[in-house]
């Protein structure tokens, strides 16, 4: 496969941009995560905030 090819199908087809723009969905939501993973490492001696019994969070440690 050649650049032309690649280029054609990644920026010219349906398929080619739907997949950039899932890559691009997956790569940000990545990033997301260790960014907020990192920054609660970060401030874990922060007091608890006080929150709805209904709040949901992908890092709830209390469980």
């Amino acid at each position: 496969m050649d650049f032309a090819s690649l280029y054609h199908f990644f920026f010219e087809t349906f398929e080619g941009i739907g997949l950039l723009v899932l890559i691009g969905l997956t790569i940000s939501v990545l990033a997301c995560v260790i960014m907020e993973w990192k920054t609660r490492r970060t401030f874990k001696d922060r007091g608890p905030v006080e929150e709805d019994e209904d709040d949901f969070t992908f890092f709830d440690d209390e469980d």
